[in-house]
């Protein structure tokens, strides 16, 4: 006589796969892996995500065990219907991540040939502004000093540096853009 607390092996739907045949998901994974990663490397093109993506499948197989049916499908069949919708995942996953490269790629990435005029409307609007107006801009945008560091090495106040940059940037917009302001000089 069995111990009525204790369930059979063979009881519960997760092993018995609906129709008798028992769910193993090691033996499983032990048979397919290779071929889920195979299909994970080729459509992600990155062995780390697809190893990410393997073990997700076979986490989702795990917890869907009871819903396997092996006369619909089978576990191959099963595992990578599963696999097309975690590599789904991820591809939609990556196109929403900004795309972080090597300074070597950003040698290659070129800005696009610059209008020689541009370059010189830019510095005939530089040209316009006031020094100090000047001094913001080429030291915030130009060089890639910070307002605390100008500041420190100047003694004017980070409040007024930041207004000094903004309202020669809307001068120089201005001027660009055929709107010229007038009142950048006087600040």
């Amino acid at each position: 006589m069995q111990d009525a607390r204790r369930p059979r092996a063979l009881d519960s739907p997760a092993e018995r796969g609906r129709q008798g045949r028992p769910l193993d998901i090691t033996r499983a994974f032990d048979a397919h892996a290779s071929a889920l990663l195979g299909f994970a490397v080729n459509a992600l093109h990155d062995r780390h995500l697809a190893e990410d993506c393997l073990q997700e499948v076979f986490l989702r197989a795990w917890r869907a065990r009871d819903r396997f049916d092996s006369d619909r499908a089978s576990e191959r069949t099963w595992l990578f219907s599963i696999a097309r919708n975690v590599i789904a995942d991820a591809l939609r996953a990556r196109a929403r991540m900004p795309r972080i490269g090597g300074d070597e790629e950003l040698d290659d990435l070129s800005a696009g040939d610059a209008d020689p005029l541009e370059r010189l409307r830019i510095a005939e609007g530089l040209a316009r502004l006031s020094p100090a107006h000047r001094e913001a801009v080429v030291a915030v945008h130009l060089h890639g000093r910070s307002y605390r560091e100008l500041s420190d090495a100047t003694g004017v106040p980070v409040a007024t540096w930041r207004t000094r940059a903004f309202h020669a940037l809307r001068a120089l917009r201005g001027y660009l853009e055929g709107t010229e302001e007038s009142d950048a000089h006087s600040r």
